[in-house]
């Protein structure tokens, strides 16, 4: 993203179009080689952002793509148009991932329209700011690992049973996830949480020939910036990373590509990417 965002807000869960700048989530650029052709695809959070970008990713290596989203009917009708462009099929399902039934309805839904799962990316998440530890509500707390930690565990329990040998699961942890960050700590830590959970996932699913790794972006300019952070937190986001800017979605897809296409990642499980524009992080 070359320009640097001015200070803005809107509502949570926050719509791609009144952005500024739009952000690059369409895949415009992209050309796929049939990395994943035939393969079908269950993504969480898809309606707008990262999630967006990797269903277009998927649909042009050849996937049909079934995706949950919380309430953006606009942006989530905008990614069903984006897959069918490139031919493959497209089905959005709205509803909440704090909620166990939601999450084992969207396994089900995909199951109904796709046949089974060969790549399941868990990739939805919420985040609330605080300034201070002693202000975060048992109740925020909650919500944040209900959707951000609960919301992976049912949903991967329940596409377990669908996902064959040579399937791939991929969860989108954060930098956050890896450093931690003073004012979304709730955050981070639901991050820790999944990026651990992916590591264990690797080591149990070894023997059925199912991967699973994990994506760990540093700031990426999507609606949940400016519905979360607000004014303040939007203004000049991105500008701590080494290199001076957030990213767009669409530099964020390619790494599910990689870990969804057996051809790339055969031999990678139990690994994490971390796209953070230059922060290096110790292991």
């Amino acid at each position: 993203m070359s320009e640097t965002p001015p200070a803005q807000s809107q509502p949570y869960p926050g719509r791609t179009e009144p952005m500024d700048p739009q952000p690059r989530d369409e895949m415009r650029g992209y050309e796929g080689r049939g990395l994943l052709e035939g393969k079908r695809a269950l993504i969480t959070g898809a309606d707008s952002g990262i999630g967006r970008a990797v269903a277009v990713a998927f649909a042009k290596e050849g996937a049909d793509v079934v995706f949950g989203y919380l309430s953006e009917d606009a942006d989530a009708q905008h990614t069903v148009e984006l897959v069918q462009e490139q031919g493959r099929r497209a089905v959005g399902v709205r509803g909440d991932l704090a909620e166990e039934s939601f999450c084992s309805h969207l396994v089900s839904r995909t199951v109904e329209e796709l046949g089974g799962i060969d790549v399941l990316v868990a990739h939805a998440a919420t985040q609330t700011p605080v300034n201070d530890f002693t202000e975060l509500s048992t109740e925020q707390l909650r919500r944040t690992f209900d959707v951000n930690v609960m919301g992976v565990f049912w949903t991967v329990r329940e596409a377990l049973e669908h996902i064959p040998e040579g399937g791939s699961i991929i969860i989108t942890g954060s930098i956050n996830g890896l450093r931690g960050n003073k004012s979304l700590i709730d955050y981070a830590s639901s991050k820790a949480a999944v990026m651990n959970l992916s590591n264990s996932l690797a080591q149990t699913l070894m023997g059925r020939g199912i991967r699973a790794n994990c994506v760990a972006p540093g700031p990426v300019w999507t609606p949940l910036i400016p519905s979360t952070l607000g004014e303040k937190g939007s203004e000049g986001f991105g500008q701590q990373a080494p290199m001076g800017r957030a990213a767009d979605p669409d530099e964020i897809a390619p790494s599910y590509v990689f870990f969804a296409s057996g051809q790339l990642s055969s031999y990678y499980t139990g690994e994490t990417l971390a796209p953070t524009g230059g922060e290096i992080q110790a292991s």
